[in-house]
């Protein structure tokens, strides 16, 4: 006996995402909540990546802060 009496959707779920990957759609972009998941990891990745490379061409440049000509 279970403590939650509820329907088992393992099938229905397993359904879904077979047929959703035999179309080639990625596997991080088959759930429906994916987008609310992928866009502020990319935003934050990318906004990272512009930083670095901002930040290094600063420090090449001979200048040790952000914003100021130090």
């Amino acid at each position: 006996m279970s403590m939650i009496n509820a329907k088992n959707k393992v099938t229905e779920h397993q359904r879904f995402y077979q047929q959703a990957y035999k179309a080639h759609t990625r596997l991080w972009m088959i759930n429906p909540r994916s987008r609310w998941y992928m866009v502020p990891y990319l935003a934050a990745l990318w906004g990272g990546f512009g930083a670095t490379l901002y930040a290094a061409s600063r420090k090449v440049a001979g200048h040790n802060t952000w914003f100021s000509k130090d």
